[in-house]
């Protein structure tokens, strides 16, 4: 038996961490919720009995063997050597370690092995990179990879659960507020009756948009290259997972208004000659991976689907256009809150028993 603690308990990838436990057997022995000041003492009913949230605690951490972190780079940072003293395998969701050379950035069925040889830490990858890994590993091993590149479309839950409140608000605030129940579709097509009323509550806050009824082109802080941090993730977080800084990787990361689950548009030119039978074949077989790929039938994945899922759904795979038999062009969606976060962690954990 293990015992567990979850920092950042309370949040949409805490709650979702607790769920993971239970549903990977994992064998726990005592588990600890930590949160916020403001949650303290607030009872959690869990999988493992009821739970009452403490606040982070070096007790917490020498009476445990395994942090669960979603709580945040600046709570990461500080608390790090002091769970590593304490003995406690740290696992962490956020980017704080992620490039730092002796810290494993791992999924597990992908690099399992890396994660033995550790500091303490453990990273989690980025939710983006996670689920793009999952279609990807299998054809790299097959086929090989020179070029990668993504265009997404994620969800607001990958900013967290203000991010889903935004969306939800935004969206009534439009359709209360502007009568738009009552009206016929031609005032749907005027673009001032779906926009949030300026003053309204609903105005964006979370966002640097509104995101109901839109899109937004901008996840995280732009770098020098015009590239955003969310992008340049996907680049970085990929060649360290596969060992291989040959691959040329770009990402376009947007924001949509859905809830859950991320969808990605993936390019890719294979080292090797790879045809779309090839590749939906490995893929077939891959684990973490639901082959989702008969257009006769409009099977392909979405996030409506994928949500709630541990899978990664891939599709859409034809023939690139540009690399002709050195390349293809696939659709994948995954749930952010699970592949790209809560499970990835707990089977980083798994590893350890």
């Amino acid at each position: 038996m293990k015992n567990v603690v979850i920092v950042g308990a309370t949040g949409a990838v805490g709650v979702e961490m607790i769920n993971c436990l239970k549903a990977l057997n994992f064998p726990v022995g005592k588990l600890r919720l930590v949160a916020s000041e403001k949650s303290l003492g607030k009872i959690i009913k869990t999988p493992f009995g009821d739970v009452a949230c403490e606040v982070i605690s070096d007790k917490v951490f020498e009476e445990s063997d395994v942090a669960l972190f979603s709580a945040g780079s600046d709570i990461s940072k500080e608390w790090r050597d002091r769970v590593v003293k304490a003995g406690c395998l740290m696992v962490d969701n956020s980017s704080a370690f992620r490039y730092e050379k002796d810290v494993p950035l791992v999924i597990p069925g992908v690099n399992s092995e890396a994660a033995k040889n550790n500091p303490g830490v453990i990273a989690n990858p980025n939710c983006t990179t996670a689920i793009a890994a999952m279609a990807l590993w299998p054809i790299y091993k097959k086929f090989g990879l020179k070029k990668v590149i993504v265009s997404t479309y994620q969800a607001t839950s990958g900013a967290g659960a203000k991010g889903m409140k935004e969306l939800v608000d935004q969206t009534r605030a439009v359709f209360e507020g502007n009568n738009l129940g009552a009206k016929g579709i031609e005032e749907l097509l005027d673009p001032e009756h779906v926009k949030v009323k300026a003053g309204s509550e609903a105005a964006p806050k979370f966002f640097v948009h509104q995101i109901a009824f839109n899109i937004i082109p901008h996840i995280d802080k732009f770098q020098d290259n015009g590239y955003t941090k969310e992008e340049m993730k996907v680049a970085w977080e990929t060649r360290k997972i596969f060992g291989d800084e040959e691959i040329a990787c770009s990402c376009t990361a947007v924001r949509i208004p859905t809830l859950r689950a991320h969808s990605e548009s993936i390019v890719i030119e294979t080292r090797d000659p790879v045809t779309v039978e090839g590749a939906r074949e490995v893929l077939s077989n891959a684990p973490g991976v639901d082959l989702v790929d008969d257009v006769s039938k409009n099977l392909y994945p979405m996030p409506i689907n994928a949500a709630g899922k541990f899978n990664v759904e891939v599709g859409r795979i034809r023939q690139s256009l540009i690399f002709g038999d050195h390349g293809l062009e696939l659709f994948v969606s995954g749930d952010q809150l699970l592949r790209g976060a809560a499970l990835n962690a707990v089977e980083i954990a798994m590893l350890f028993v």
